[in-house]
């Protein structure tokens, strides 16, 4: 179960505030349950006592979708695995454990998850309340890898859910923002360990999204990075190999992933946010730098990478065959703008899943993400880019900065109005309510 601690309660507010520093809250008090029980009285507590409670991850969400003024719960001690069930492929772990735990115990184990986003910082309860995904033909987001939860609701109780037990709260539970309870434990579909090999090639912008149907098509995993003020393209292909591992070498991999990626970037933008005017000559410079190459691990180890450059971010879901168009008015909008953008632009892909408000949810998917530097301003980027982006029926991700409201999401998603009436009647009270779910889903 992790290491107990005794449950804390902090008479004195609190100061919280995400990873990237954009959302801030001063709850009412800290409590940090070291059991289910104690979480449970937590929420009833917070309830007789008139306060809202809200659950809080590692913080990163760049929404305030865990921000309160009540109670703030911290779930770092209901951490581990808890059973392992390898004829049915399932293991069940604690809400708290972080996904870079989860991995490499998995690992240990022989065993590891479909798909994975590219950070493991995040815990599982808040990667999956928030819709974190990675990239994938056949599989992307985490929730949708979810076989079982364990929920407490607003009356303290504890709801086990799963497409037998409780189905219409599992459609939703999976992907709940935290609107509906405390997830308290999850069971993932898991697999024998296998290799990928990624195969990483600078293509030029023309030729990505020219080809773009093709890539998506032949490889289990393709994502691309588009550097703006250029017409350069960093692609991304990973798919299924015999093995056996042959990570890069560890001076490619410093260079790549420490140099690259963390040292030099977090410079090169520290000089952009000092003089705006040298982002284009960096951009050109930075995707230059990046050469192709091929290399064979497991897959937390290809799939994920380190990100010590802080930033806020905004990322959308559009219809698949939708993302083309819009990607190139993107780059048409920075080619006329004065906006200087010192991050690539992110695409991915994601199948048609299940889940009430997943941003998959019963089509076939693909994501653009923009980024910008932390302490830059964002405003201007992110508002124009979100533009093209619900003009293409776009449904932003619910951790990622976005100005969306519930009369929006009503139009983007058919079964918005089925999480609402289901919230309706698991917290009639909104215990689990703050700001942020009273714009995105309404009073």
């Amino acid at each position: 179960m992790g290491t107990a601690t005794a449950g804390k309660s902090g008479a004195a507010p609190t100061a919280w505030r995400n990873w990237a520093g954009n959302v801030t809250a001063a709850p009412a008090r800290v409590v940090t349950p070291a059991s289910v029980g104690e979480l449970q009285e937590a929420v009833r507590r917070a309830a007789e006592d008139g306060l809202r409670v809200k659950a809080v991850g590692t913080g990163h969400s760049f929404t305030a979708a865990a921000a309160t003024d009540g109670v703030l719960l911290r779930p770092q001690a209901l951490a581990g695995i808890r059973s392992l069930d390898r004829p049915a492929g399932t293991v069940t772990v604690a809400a708290g454990t972080v996904l870079k735990d989860l991995n490499q115990a998995l690992a240990r184990q022989g065993l590891s998850l479909t798909n994975m986003g590219d950070i493991m910082e995040q815990t599982v309860s808040g990667a999956t309340s928030t819709g974190t995904h990675g990239t994938g033909r056949d599989s992307a987001s985490i929730a949708a890898q979810i076989r079982g939860l364990e929920l407490v609701t607003a009356d303290g109780r504890l709801l086990t859910c799963s497409e037998k037990e409780n189905p219409e709260v599992f459609a939703a539970a999976r992907l709940g923002i935290g609107a509906l309870g405390i997830v308290t434990s999850i069971t993932f579909a898991v697999e024998p360990i296998f290799f990928l090999t990624a195969r990483e090639e600078p293509m030029g912008f023309d030729r990505v999204t020219a080809e773009f149907d093709q890539h998506h098509a032949e490889n289990e995993h393709f994502e691309f990075y588009w550097f703006p003020h250029t017409g350069n393209c960093n692609t991304k292909r990973n798919n299924r190999s015999q093995g056996p591992a042959a990570p890069p070498g560890a001076v490619s991999a410093w260079i790549e992933d420490e140099l690259l990626s963390n040292g030099v970037f977090q410079a090169a933008n520290s000089l952009g946010r000092a003089v705006p005017a040298a982002i284009p000559a960096i951009a050109r410079i930075a995707s230059r730098a990046l050469s192709a190459r091929t290399y064979t691990d497991i897959p937390y180890k290809v799939f994920t990478s380190p990100r010590r450059v802080r930033f806020v971010e905004m990322e959308y879901a559009l219809p698949r065959e939708r993302v083309v168009g819009a990607l190139r008015e993107l780059k048409a909008m920075v080619d006329r703008s004065g906006l200087r953008i010192s991050f690539p632009v992110e695409v991915r892909t994601a199948p048609a899943d299940d889940i009430t408000l997943s941003t998959a949810s019963g089509r076939e998917t693909a994501y653009i993400a923009v980024h910008m530097y932390r302490g830059t301003p964002y405003q201007a980027y992110f508002t124009a880019a979100e533009r093209i982006f619900t003009e293409h029926g776009g449904r932003p991700h619910w951790g990622k900065v976005h100005t969306r409201d519930a009369e929006y999401f009503a139009e983007v998603y058919p079964r918005f109005g089925e999480f609402t009436a289901l919230r309706d009647r698991l917290d009639p009270e909104r215990v689990f309510g703050n700001d942020y779910l009273r714009r995105v889903l309404g009073e």
